[in-house]
């Protein structure tokens, strides 16, 4: 079996996804996010759509708190959307929806770095449900009642 080639694509989403792994738990950074649910609309640079939407719904207790998503072009390199910031202050405002547009910064291609953007657009609706009590007083509550 071969080793995987060196690409500057492969080399920049092996960063990125160590990023992620090592990243704490949306529970951990976000404790009163109860629920969050992504939607995702994918276009070209032009705004013509991809004929991609995709709705996922996370789960905070095992989602990593860096939220990216691949840019869909196969041969871009060092793009993607990262949310994370848009997923911050979301929560610090306290929405329950949050609407944004991402242009990619990546490069067209290997061989267009430095010459050509990518410039995929992704639109995105964060829905967002918080929880009305601090973890720590959840779990004081709870023992509480046990010992009642």
């Amino acid at each position: 079996m071969r080793p995987p080639k060196f690409t500057p694509r492969a080399d920049y989403r092996a960063q990125e996804n160590l990023r992620v792994r090592e990243s704490i738990n949306l529970s951990e950074k976000f404790p009163r996010l109860k629920s969050l649910t992504v939607e995702l609309e994918y276009f070209n640079s032009e705004g013509v759509p991809k004929n991609s939407h995709i709705k996922y719904t996370v789960n905070p207790a095992h989602a990593k708190s860096v939220l990216r998503f691949d840019c869909l072009n196969p041969e871009c390199v060092g793009g993607d959307y990262d949310l994370s910031d848009g997923l911050s202050g979301a929560i610090a405002a306290k929405q329950s929806v949050a609407t944004g547009e991402m242009v990619c910064k990546g490069w067209m291609s290997k061989t267009t770095i430095d010459r050509l953007r990518c410039g995929n657009i992704l639109r995105y609706k964060l829905t967002l449900a918080y929880s009305n009590v601090r973890p720590r007083e959840t779990a004081v509550a709870a023992r509480a009642v046990q010992a009642a």
